[in-house]
């Protein structure tokens, strides 16, 4: 089995069709990824998206922004929706809101942003930055960016969502340390959406931060499904097990993924990328079968081996 890199080489970037490599077959045979229900409303889900730090941040780059919008069209094509973005990102908000202005789909996505500064009124003025930049008279989801400022912040976004601004809010972290205080806000103030860190190999979520969200009716988002890439390196030169393929696991990328996926209690998750060709494959992750626990152990168990 070759890795993620060569084989999705062979995807559309050069026309080529889903057809021309079995290890595409996937993407073929299933046309659109699974899909969750947001608890607060119902409303569903695709439970793989797009994350845009550093990864859209392109700034004026015609050359950049034209592999960007292929990202897009990639996600749409195999049913995703989900952009999330932050003001933090550099000039991803921009470059999202040009790229998908002008995709005739555009009014088909999902737009999540964030809110990056203390006070209010510095929130108000950020936030409505944030929609004029990613051209959106509403936004579908703004979160509470690493809980800055977060007291200030919740009773803002709770006007705004009465007020029909925004659909949905939340708040965000990254790292374990924050999992507590996350499930405390969740606890009190009943957000939406409640966006976090977990992967493969952290998976301190799993204590009591999921139950929380599920018994408040939160929605997930998963970053850092790669751990900033260090699962990569981890197996880096390695083939995955045969047993993989019978999980419809094409790819480390997948193994990573499915493995987040084949927890229920995950919404979304939202690996970043720059690459049509990951884009693919990331979506792919989201096609086919899901681990159950006996197979989300056999991967834990084949990882530490490594």
């Amino acid at each position: 089995m070759h890795s993620r890199r060569e084989l999705l080489k062979l995807s559309l970037l050069g026309g080529i069709g889903l057809s021309f490599h079995p290890y595409l077959d996937i993407v073929k045979e299933n046309k659109k990824i699974l899909s969750r229900a947001i608890p607060s409303s119902g409303e569903s889900l695709p439970i793989v998206g797009l994350g845009t730090w550093q990864t859209f941040d392109a700034g004026n780059s015609e050359q950049q922004r034209k592999i960007l919008s292929q990202v897009l069209l990639e996600m749409h094509r195999l049913g995703g929706t989900v952009i999330d973005s932050s003001p933090m990102y550099g000039s991803s908000e921009k470059v999202v809101g040009d790229l998908t202005n002008r995709l005739q789909f555009k009014d088909d996505l999902f737009y999540a942003t964030k809110v990056w500064t203390s006070g209010k009124e510095a929130g108000i003025r950020q936030m409505e930055a944030s929609m004029s930049k990613m051209r959106r008279n509403t936004m579908d989801l703004i979160q509470i960016h690493n809980l800055v400022d977060w007291k200030t912040h919740v009773k803002t976004l709770r006007e705004w969502k009465d007020e029909q601004k925004i659909r949905y809010w939340g708040i965000t972290h990254y790292v374990d340390s924050s999992h507590s205080t996350l499930e405390r806000i969740i606890k009190v103030e009943r957000p939406d959406f409640v966006q976090f860190n977990y992967s493969i190999r952290s998976r301190h979520a799993e204590n009591s931060l999921f139950a929380a969200a599920k018994k408040y009716k939160t929605a997930t988002i998963i970053n850092q499904p790669y751990e900033s890439g260090s699962l990569f390196r981890l197996v880096r030169g390695k083939q995955l097990p045969q047993w993989a393929k019978e999980q419809s696991i094409n790819s480390w990328g997948q193994y990573f993924l499915k493995f987040i996926l084949s927890n229920e209690d995950v919404t979304c998750v939202i690996p970043g990328t720059s690459k049509p060709h990951h884009m693919i494959d990331n979506m792919g992750a989201g096609l086919g079968k899901m681990p159950g626990t006996h197979m989300r152990n056999k991967m834990l168990t084949h990882l530490k081996s490594l």
